[in-house]
């Protein structure tokens, strides 16, 4: 079982790399090239803004932006694509889809809401309430290094003013609970 059990996290770390390097790539595609991709962010209640759902977590306004993202994305997304029994991809896929219409529809609407910080603060939210649902040490392990490192984050899911999208923050945290309460206590069958 060792051997699986790294396998699936060199494929955990070997994904997440990918996934930060499309982050940098469209930041850089954005920035450098001066491509106005930030367009195709979520503008509530919009129309337009509903193509914002797909492509807002992989853009940013700009490359500190992405960089204050990247890392906890990084190391949220391993811990959560190395363990089966979270459902990863059918987790991730609802954080993206719930925490995007979570901020199209509460989001303020003068504003193009763009960054992946809220599937940041959906998988921490997810890890957290899945690690005391699933009834298993290493799931609760993964819940306390979550806390100790990232539990402080759950502040920016406050209203405040600023550039910051709080909503999104807020979206993506609701996001995590809710699909962790859905699909907690169940390990899915191998």
């Amino acid at each position: 079982m060792p051997a699986r059990r790294s396998s699936a996290l060199a494929d955990a770390v070997t994904t997440s790399l990918v996934v930060v390097g499309v982050l940098f790539l469209a930041t850089v595609v954005q920035v450098v090239f001066r491509v106005p991709l930030a367009e195709l962010g979520i503008v509530p209640r919009t129309l337009r803004g509903l193509v914002g759902i797909i492509f807002s977590p992989c853009l940013h306004a700009s490359f500190s932006h992405v960089a204050a993202n990247v890392v906890p994305l990084f190391v949220l997304l391993v811990m959560l694509l190395s363990d089966r029994s979270y459902q990863p991809w059918r987790t991730l896929a609802w954080i993206w889809g719930m925490s995007g219409l979570g901020t199209w529809l509460i989001g303020r609407g003068d504003s193009v809401h763009v960054g992946a910080s809220s599937i940041v603060f959906g998988l921490a939210a997810f890890l957290i309430v899945a690690g005391l649902r699933l009834r298993s040490w290493r799931s609760l392990a993964v819940a306390v290094v979550v806390v100790v490192f990232y539990g402080g984050i759950f502040y920016g899911a406050l209203p405040h003013r600023g550039p910051i999208s709080w909503e999104g923050h807020l979206s993506g945290m609701v996001a995590g609970v809710w699909i962790a309460v859905r699909n907690g206590g169940r390990k899915k069958a191998r």
